[in-house]
């Protein structure tokens, strides 16, 4: 799969997207980059430590979050884009479910659009994709929770065929397709541990997946722990991810996830 100038191999290759969060509100490193400089700081730290692609995000997804105009979203995330653009030389995604935000994204450069609805909020999203060519990241979500007395892994298989089936309406090429099963989306905790536990198992097949995991509640309700100290988990779902055959984690702390899946890679490597 071709993102932006690179070649990213869809299968027995687990790569890192490395989050940069240039918003004052989200839930784990809000304010840290809404800054230009600190955002293009984090970024060469991120590529320093092994980073394949950098996914800017100008609206926080946390529970509670404000949504954010159009305009301030696109304030706030294409500056950013261009300028990774011309300082580095590394793919860069969006992280946005609004067309018009995607669409001056990919004015500015960015080779990638990671939506956390999918294509179901913004019916101009998925025309914007196919008409600019590039790769897309659709991701499981609901407004409700996936109720306990259905069948969950069929629900979001369900879900996400429906997703699929917007996509080809739209006109988006299946190999511009990745998708993402939701940790931490319209889940309740028991669901999103069954969702680390098989999440290709619950995606249509014949699609490389996306594990975004980092810092999320389902670690720190497990282990206890306050956003800042859920490092350990992540790593676990990294190497989760890797045995799984996910093409890609979304992470924050990409030095030790970069660590932990190429020591995990070279030892499934040895076997085959």
């Amino acid at each position: 799969m071709i993102i932006g100038n690179r070649n990213f191999e869809t299968v027995g290759r687990t790569y890192i997207m490395g989050i940069l969060n240039v918003t004052p509100d989200s839930f784990s490193d809000g304010g840290e980059h809404n800054d230009l400089d600190a955002a293009l700081r984090h970024t060469e730290k991120m590529i320093s430590e092994g980073a394949d692609i950098i996914d800017v995000g100008g609206e926080s997804t946390r529970p509670g979050h404000e949504m954010v105009s159009d305009e301030e979203e696109i304030e706030r995330t294409a500056p950013v884009v261009e300028k990774i653009k011309t300082e580095f030389d590394i793919p860069v995604s969006i992280d946005t479910y609004k067309s018009a935000v995607a669409a001056e994204a990919v004015r500015s450069g960015a080779d990638l659009i990671n939506s956390v609805w999918g294509l179901s909020f913004d019916e101009r999203l998925g025309r914007e994709i196919a008409e600019s060519g590039k790769v897309c990241c659709l991701m499981h979500n609901r407004t409700e929770l996936v109720s306990p007395l259905k069948d969950f892994a069929a629900e979001v298989a369900k879900d996400m065929e429906e997703q699929l089936r917007l996509a080809r309406e739209a006109g988006i090429a299946d190999d511009k397709i990745i998708l993402d099963p939701g940790v931490g989306f319209g889940k309740t905790y028991e669901q999103n541990l069954q969702t680390l536990a098989h999440p290709n198992f619950i995606m249509p097949a014949g699609y490389p997946v996306l594990l975004g995991t980092s810092r999320k509640s389902v670690i720190g309700l497990t282990l206890d722990l306050p956003t800042n100290e859920r490092v350990e988990g992540t790593l676990v779902t990294s190497v989760l991810a890797v045995q799984q055959g996910s093409m890609f984690v979304r992470v924050h702390d990409v030095k030790e996830n970069y660590r932990a899946i190429r020591m995990m890679e070279a030892i499934r490597d040895s076997i085959k």
